[in-house]
């Protein structure tokens, strides 16, 4: 986990996302003839020639930056399921749940590295890139209803990339908030009688949650 100057927002690096994405399985159509390969992960193969083979997304990079293979992209990044997934986007203002998690560092590993086997790439690329901007206007819109007396946020089916940069903005509003606009919240230090002992970080505590099934990210903040 990167290192960040608050350790309750602690976020992951672009890089760091990418990584985890690379275990999401994809199909390959291997050139070369090999026997499996029992990795950590799994067993996977034997590559055949011409043969479609299942195998984790770093190991098809891998074999593709060698030329032993090409890449066929995932059914999500057709041109008419991303017509149908901005469609959806732009109609409702919930988050559609027909892209993956990481459907923004699988679409850049392979626009890198497997250009050449996207058909309509251009067209593919323009899709992914408004339907990220529809969603963020969506999240932009949720966060407008942000007040003093907020103390909890719910946004469902955010991709993990999404999820890295609005989570550490919506836990800072939220104690930013609370601090500025909650003031009858905060006990009046005159009313306290010099004589009753301070308590120090014993407040109870409520959760900012956004989550994936797998994935919960947790921010706190002190309620008096």
């Amino acid at each position: 986990m990167a290192g960040q100057s608050d350790s309750e927002l602690s976020l992951f690096s672009a890089e760091e996302l990418e990584f985890t994405a690379e275990d999401e399985i994809v199909e390959i159509v291997p050139n070369l003839k090999m026997p499996p390969l029992n990795l950590i992960s799994g067993d996977f193969g034997p590559f055949t020639p011409q043969i479609v083979t299942k195998v984790p997304l770093w190991l098809a990079v891998a074999l593709k930056k060698r030329g032993k293979c090409s890449i066929c992209p995932p059914q999500w990044m057709s041109l008419e399921k991303l017509t149908q997934v901005l469609e959806a986007e732009r109609d409702s203002q919930e988050m559609s749940e027909q892209l993956p998690f990481h459907y923004v560092e699988i679409s850049r590993l392979l626009f890198e590295h497997a250009r050449d086997n996207i058909p309509d790439v251009y067209m593919v690329r323009s899709l992914i890139e408004d339907i990220r901007d529809v969603r963020f206007h969506k999240v932009e819109t949720d966060l407008e209803a942000f007040s003093g007396r907020t103390i909890a946020v719910k946004i469902k089916n955010l991709s993990a990339m999404e999820v890295n940069i609005v989570r550490p903005f919506i836990g800072r509003a939220l104690q930013a908030f609370y601090k500025h606009d909650s003031p009858d919240l905060i006990p009046d230090p005159e009313r306290v009688s010099d004589s009753r002992p301070q308590v120090v970080n014993n407040a109870p505590r409520v959760c900012l949650s956004i989550y994936k099934p797998g994935f919960i990210f947790c921010a706190t903040k002190n309620i008096f």
